[in-house]
């Protein structure tokens, strides 16, 4: 009928959608897992080309998994 509004409405969210996220971020937290152990085991002739010290390396290694610098 003409301007009718239909009373169904989709979900704010969807389980779908969810486990999309949280797939998303289990994949992100084990990717800085990686990368900061990745880090770790440069010599210290890589980090100097790189301009990082170990102290450097050693503070972000540090880092719990889920702390995400790109994540505000």
């Amino acid at each position: 009928m003409k301007g009718l509004v239909s009373s169904i409405q989709q979900p704010a969210f969807s389980l779908t959608h969810l486990w999309g996220v949280v797939i998303r971020r289990i994949v992100r937290w084990h990717e800085l897992y990686r990368q900061r152990r990745e880090l770790a085991s440069l010599s210290d002739a890589t980090l100097a080309d790189l301009g990082l010290s170990r102290a450097d390396i050693q503070q972000e290694v540090e880092r719990p998994f889920w702390d995400d610098p790109l994540r505000k």
